[in-house]
């Protein structure tokens, strides 16, 4: 049996063995009970419960409007699907900036009113004590650095971060900072292939990119945009696996016209 099969429930220990044994880590995001139990189901090892429910589920221009709430409902409904894959949730906008006695309390609601095995923070170095402080009381986090959605009015954009040799550096030193802060694993999003490379062998915890490259621990994508779901978006790391939002769309159409037909629903259909 390989050693991926033994995993009867991924955890922070799974996923730092995984990336000593050279295994890739698949991760996808879910905002459902049936998108997570299919996905669950199928052999993910990690499911994120993304604050990108703002884009994909609530239909806004950025991360920035969901709520704590809103966050902890989703998980909750997304938990019930769930039986192997780890379940990180995001911290949203606002729920860890403002100091570290709310982050933390934040971080515990979340542990608390759902079955999340982790939270995600968004940032370097900035907040490297509000990740010692979360860690320090037994709460997993998972950082995330490069390109930071919730920072995206002072990007001014979604593009690619770190192409200098002055923000390569400050992200390479901002990945050290958060693993020395106490984070098991580590999102590196939309920077170049080479110095995700170069972050994934210097630090001990897990990489997981999303835009960054082949050499990351593991890989993750928003799962609409992975199902082909999202028409609108098209970004040059986004693999479309299937085309669901055209065979949507034609089902749906068969629908409407075997219902204006008077062809659904049969006699076998009927009670």
């Amino acid at each position: 049996m390989s050693f991926e099969k033994e995993i009867k429930r991924v955890t922070t220990k799974s996923l730092s063995l995984l990336k000593k044994k050279g295994i890739k880590i698949s991760a996808l995001t879910a905002y459902d009970f049936i998108t997570a139990k299919l996905l669950d189901e199928a052999g993910i090892d990690v499911l994120l419960v993304g604050d990108s429910l703002s884009n994909v589920f609530q239909g806004n221009e950025t991360t920035l409007p969901v709520t704590m709430d809103e966050m902890i409902y989703h998980t909750k409904a997304v938990s019930k699907g769930v039986n192997r894959a780890m379940l990180v949730v995001d911290m949203p906008f606002m729920s860890y900036q403002l100091n570290i006695d709310e982050a933390f309390r934040n971080a515990g609601r979340i542990m608390k009113e759902t079955p999340a095995g982790a939270v995600k923070l968004e940032g370097g170095r900035r907040i490297a004590d509000t990740i010692s402080k979360i860690t320090e009381h037994g709460l997993p986090i998972m950082g995330h650095i490069g390109l930071m959605p919730q920072s995206i009015h002072k990007y001014g954009g979604y593009g690619e971060r770190g192409k200098t040799d002055e923000e390569a550096l400050e992200i390479m030193e901002d990945a050290k900072i958060i693993e020395e802060a106490g984070a098991f694993a580590l999102v590196l999003e939309k920077i170049p292939a080479t110095l995700a490379k170069e972050i994934t062998t210097s630090i001990k915890i897990p990489t997981i990119g999303i835009g960054a490259g082949v050499d990351c621990d593991g890989q993750i994508l928003v799962t609409p945009d992975m199902l082909g779901l999202t028409t609108d978006f098209h970004p040059r790391f986004v693999r479309h696996y299937s085309s669901l939002a055209k065979e949507i769309n034609e089902a749906v159409k068969d629908y409407i016209e075997d219902v204006k037909n008077g062809l659904f629903p049969t006699d076998k259909e009927s009670y």
